[in-house]
């Protein structure tokens, strides 16, 4: 070949040699170096197979988050931190995330993306933030209010959300109260005569997403009877809503006399309820006992822990221990864990403060298996030690509580925790 051929061959050679390599380091992050498991899982105990790192350590109380395709996080704070609610992270391809900025100067739970918006919520409010088409907020300094004046007390004032597939959000509003007792917490002291509260709280409402300013007279009270709901999501497979409870405290300190210290510490259950319009939970006429397998008539209106309670109120879909406190709850449809976990639902639990002298329990995420949109088996412990130690848990002195779930979009969990804002992501290596 002569010589003036050859240089041309030689120079097309190289830089075919040199753009495939260029592109095969480029994509390497697509190609599953990706997130790398820290050496102690993050200190958490997980299933054979799984591994787990700490993404990043905000230092604040870290609620619900979502995860986009592009590798931002958005985590929603309970208390502004330096008049930032949202903080925004964005991963590195070894999984560790640095913060990028933040928005909204109001703290709350609630956080949710679909169908091009950012939904947060403060305490009283719901706001939506347009994104662009990397899933980043275009003007975070002017969100549309579309929900305002909800109540809020001193208890159970978060305001969780989820959006159906039809145009809906869907709004928790607890109740500042325990059992709707004429004394909050009292000795004895008996129950409103209709509980008057249910009229603006204890329920699930739903409003439009696309209006704005909308009130209680613009909503639905989609379902009531439901003393605080933090975890909530959408099940896609039967295209229903569905809620874990925070069930009722102090029967052992409001009712001596019906309840001992155990019973009190046991029950009522955590219960996980698959919603429909209309539905009554029965809050706080009645309680889910999970011992007896029955929903018991609540002392304050005349039960004595054996009366059952009517039967128009709502039977729970799975009825977990008492006190735990449910504060996320997740419909798994990745497809990176095995495929037990296909549509089954992970629910983060915060962990007791109110089961002594039993010890204080929770501060796990569980997995709770589904068959065609409905739970089929046992509920087992996932990721387990976000208190540190057995004595930390028992104690409920927690170095770390779960709190919000989310997926990423590779199929790999997130987990938060509120007590120094730290965030994990649980992966799946097992070859």
């Amino acid at each position: 070949m002569k010589k003036s051929v050859l240089i041309p061959v030689l120079l097309s050679a190289m830089v075919f040699i040199a753009l495939y390599s260029f592109k095969d380091i480029s994509n390497s992050h697509l190609k599953g170096n990706g997130p790398i498991p820290d050496a102690d899982n993050a200190g958490l105990k997980l299933p054979e197979g799984f591994g787990a790192l700490k993404v990043a350590e905000l230092g604040a109380k870290a609620r619900h988050l979502v995860v986009t395709p592009q590798g931002d996080i958005y985590v929603k704070l309970a208390r502004s931190k330096e008049e930032k609610g949202i903080i925004v992270l964005h991963e590195s391809s070894d999984g560790k995330a640095q913060v990028t900025g933040g928005f909204g100067n109001y703290g709350g739970t609630g956080i949710y993306m679909k169908d091009g918006y950012l939904y947060a919520s403060s305490n009283q409010e719901v706001f939506r933030y347009k994104l662009d088409a990397q899933n980043k907020v275009i003007d975070p300094n002017k969100p549309e209010k579309i929900i305002t004046g909800l109540k809020a007390g001193r208890q159970h004032e978060t305001k969780s959300l989820v959006l159906d597939n039809n145009g809906n959000v869907y709004v928790n509003i607890g109740v500042n109260s325990n059992s709707c007792q004429e004394q909050d917490r009292g000795l004895r002291s008996p129950g409103i005569e209709g509980c008057p509260l249910l009229d603006s709280m204890a329920g699930i409402w739903q409003f439009k997403a696309k209006e704005l300013n909308q009130s209680y007279g613009q909503g639905v009270r989609f379902a009531t009877g439901l003393r605080n709901v933090v975890g909530l999501d959408w099940n896609q497979q039967n295209n229903q809503l569905f809620v874990m409870q925070h069930g009722r405290d102090n029967l052992n300190s409001s009712w001596p006399e019906l309840y001992n210290e155990k019973e009190s510490a046991e029950v009522p259950a955590e219960c996980l309820y698959a919603l429909k319009q209309g539905d009554n939970a029965g809050w706080p006429f009645m309680y889910y006992d999970q011992i007896q397998h029955k929903k018991i008539v609540a002392p304050e209106y005349g039960g004595d822990k054996k009366k059952e309670a009517d039967s128009k109120f709502i039977d729970p879909a799975v009825a977990f221990p008492g006190h735990m406190a449910p504060n996320g709850l997740l419909f798994y449809t990745g497809n990176m864990f095995p495929e037990k976990y296909k549509n089954g639902a992970f629910i983060a639990f915060h962990g007791s403060w109110n089961r002594a002298p039993e010890p204080q329990k929770g501060y796990f995420v569980v997995f709770q298996p589904f068959k065609d949109g409905k739970p089929s088996g046992d509920w087992e412990v996932f990721a387990d030690n976000f208190a540190g130690t057995p004595e930390k848990a028992a104690a409920g002195r927690a170095d770390h509580r779960p709190c919000g779930l989310a997926q990423g979009s590779d199929g790999s969990l997130y987990v938060t925790d509120d007590v120094k804002g730290a965030i994990y992501r649980i992966v799946y290596n097992k070859k």
